[in-house]
């Protein structure tokens, strides 16, 4: 009975385990591998084709149908300082392992020289936060202005009456439909997993052994000790006493989910369903989850500072106390600027060429681009799984210190 009972509550997880192990080894044997792309891609998809209205509706929902405007302010004001604080505690755990352990590599060959890209600021800083047309809005390379619109509808539905509107309602109504249809969706998912797992370890396998080898063994390393240490600590400074069993007890699945499909937003509905069953409030969590999934990049911030020092080892340069202030800096701010698509730190990545490598950016960027889609895995399960303990903080602030224990208790009777 209990091991039906264990297999009926954690399916999800074992079968999309099985489905990447599944396709690590296709890939390994088979270089032909690469054509079962197809079927990674089309789980990528559908999940986009779901998720992208689902942040416009959870978000504003979530706004239009709490009691007061002042409560979606407070949540959302303690959402951005806990994002920018677990970023910064990433970006300077990562920069101290690189200077115990310098990353110089071996045998390493020099890349064609490509094209440096002009940056325009100003445009990249607008297209952050706005779009000039509503139909543009709802693409998946446009998940923040997204968010800000939806934040802004939420508000404008709130002082229209709020939660009484027929507006209100009905966000609140499509979103659950949504939520249903994407655990629909969920069904695919071992057979989209094994797809790509096969694809990425035929294309990629040759590379881990190379030039980057060093560099990708660090990363993963420290991005799973960071998740195993850190998210349990955050968790018991938001949860309070038994936080951290709760929160293992749901991480797994969402951190699977990034894993498998490199996308911090494909991994909102999973996000959503482990904050539903821990008890976290849909104030909190129709909020933290969407938002997180574009500015809450901790392992993106973790990927940077790898990235600079792996380039500045190339160039020979000295990755000294002040440029890396800077760099730990400029990483929390351009993993926030990241959008949740795979291998969407590429905007990141020419940010932090442009300042670091501006003489030799046309080499720097495609070497960042080829660590970065090397990384994005476990940089990505770090961003969702910290994305979900995050709502342990922001509940912490909003519903009190003994919001667990009040869960717990109501589960227990």
């Amino acid at each position: 009975m209990k091991g039906n009972n264990f297999f009926k509550n954690n399916w999800f997880l074992l079968t999309m385990v099985l489905g990447m192990v599944a396709g690590a080894i296709t890939g390994a044997v088979w270089p032909g591998a690469t054509c079962l792309e197809p079927l990674g891609t089309i789980f990528i998809n559908m999940m986009f084709c779901v998720v992208v209205p689902m942040v416009f509706f959870s978000i504003s929902s979530a706004v239009a149908n709490m009691v007061s405007a002042k409560k979606a302010g407070k949540v959302m004001g303690v959402t951005i300082v806990t994002f920018f604080c677990t970023a910064a505690v990433a970006a300077i755990i990562m920069y101290i392992i690189v200077r115990l352990i310098p990353i110089v590599p071996q045998g390493f060959e020099a890349v064609e020289t490509a094209e440096a890209t002009e940056i325009d600021v100003p445009t990249l800083i607008i297209n952050f936060f706005t779009k000039p047309d509503f139909i543009e809005l709802f693409s998946r390379r446009a998940i923040l202005p997204l968010i800000v619109a939806a934040i802004l509808f939420g508000f404008g539905v709130q002082l229209n009456g709020g939660r009484e509107t027929l507006t209100a309602k009905i966000l609140a109504d499509v979103n659950a439909c949504l939520m249903k249809t994407m655990r629909i969706i969920t069904y695919y998912a071992p057979i989209g997993f094994f797809g790509f797992f096969a694809y990425l370890v035929a294309t990629y396998g040759p590379s881990l052994i190379g030039a980057y080898g060093k560099t990708i063994i660090i990363y993963y390393v420290v991005a799973f000790a960071y998740m195993f240490i850190f998210a349990p600590i955050y968790a018991r400074f938001g949860g309070g006493k038994g936080a951290e069993k709760v929160m293992f007890s749901h991480l797994f699945a969402p951190a699977a989910v990034a894993f498998g499909t490199c996308s911090s937003v494909a991994t909102i509905p999973t996000n959503m369903e482990a904050c539903e069953d821990t008890g976290i409030s849909k104030d909190v969590s129709e909020i933290v989850i969407p938002m997180g999934a574009t500015m809450h990049m901790d392992g993106s911030a973790m990927s940077a500072i790898i990235k600079v020092a792996f380039l500045f080892g190339i160039f020979g340069q000295d990755f000294s106390t002040g440029r890396a202030i800077l760099a730990i800096i400029v990483a929390v701010f351009s993993s926030v600027a990241m959008s949740g698509i795979p291998g969407g730190g590429g905007t990141g990545e020419m940010v932090l060429c442009s300042i670091f490598f501006p003489e030799q950016i046309g080499i720097a960027l495609p070497i960042a681009w080829a660590l970065g889609d090397l990384v994005d895995p476990p940089a990505t399960m770090v961003n969702a799984a910290m994305d979900y303990v995050s709502t342990f903080i922001v509940s912490k602030y909003v519903d009190g210190k003994d919001w667990l224990q009040k869960q717990l208790r109501k589960v227990q009777s």
